[in-house]
């Protein structure tokens, strides 16, 4: 396994600008527009615009597209076109009552199946964040914590399960960055890890998917909190 650096890593997860293809080219980046807000809930899909930003064409644009669409971040409709999913609030409590529990199972698994490269690269990564200042900038806290999670789910081993979470990783990262403005920084949340590290070191399944199950539940308030807050500015549409 490759050393993981906040540094150098893209929001989009990728360490370097090298891809296996234009289509992984597209996804990653239309992906991280998505994600990011840069391309807002409910915005329209312009295939046009989009190929000539990334320079490629209209067939990886398009397979990049019908990914993301099975990852629930863009639809069709037809006769209209294609638009970035909405953020509605009944999504985010059926998100999380699915994303608590996996993420509970992959901490139980991740502490009996966890190998000492597992350890070394969540040690590295609280290295790197105890280097950086207090009041470090939230990209980089939101790199600290998709690294971190991805770790558990490679400790788990089992590869259905961290298909799945990532996928859900990605809708609940556009939550966090939906809500940024509103909950300031994201410290507290990312110290909540280290304790979630000693448990999965330490082998404590049992502790480990509380930890998970109470630090995923605390997010899903907080974002809860801000869209509430935001719903209350904007069309009830919102929650729908």
């Amino acid at each position: 396994m490759a050393a993981l650096s906040l540094n150098s890593l893209n929001i989009s997860g990728q360490d370097s600008p090298k891809y296996a293809s234009l289509s992984e080219k597209a996804y990653e980046e239309i992906r991280h527009k998505i994600v990011t807000i840069a391309l807002e809930p409910g915005a329209v899909i312009d295939e046009a615009q989009l190929r000539e930003e990334l320079e490629v064409g209209r067939t990886p644009i398009r397979e990049a597209l019908q990914r993301l669409a099975l990852d629930q971040l863009v639809y069709i409709v037809p006769r209209r076109g294609m638009f970035v999913t909405d953020i509605a609030f009944s999504d985010l409590q059926r998100l999380f009552e699915v994303r608590i529990e996996l993420e509970a199972l992959a901490g139980q698994l991740a502490s009996d199946r966890r190998t000492d490269e597992h350890l070394k690269m969540m040690a590295s990564l609280f290295d790197q964040l105890n280097d950086l200042p207090d009041q470090t900038d939230n990209d980089i806290l939101v790199k600290f914590d998709r690294l971190f999670h991805e770790v558990i789910y490679q400790a788990a081993d089992n590869q259905f399960l961290q298909t799945t979470l990532e996928s859900r990783y990605a809708l609940s990262l556009r939550l966090w960055y939906y809500a940024l403005d509103a909950v300031g920084s994201m410290r507290p949340a990312v110290d909540e890890h280290f304790q979630i590290y000693q448990a999965i070191e330490n082998q404590h399944s049992g502790l480990a998917s509380k930890l998970l199950r109470d630090h995923i539940l605390s997010f899903q308030r907080k974002i809860q909190e801000v869209m509430l807050e935001k719903a209350g500015k904007q069309p009830t549409s919102m929650l729908s």
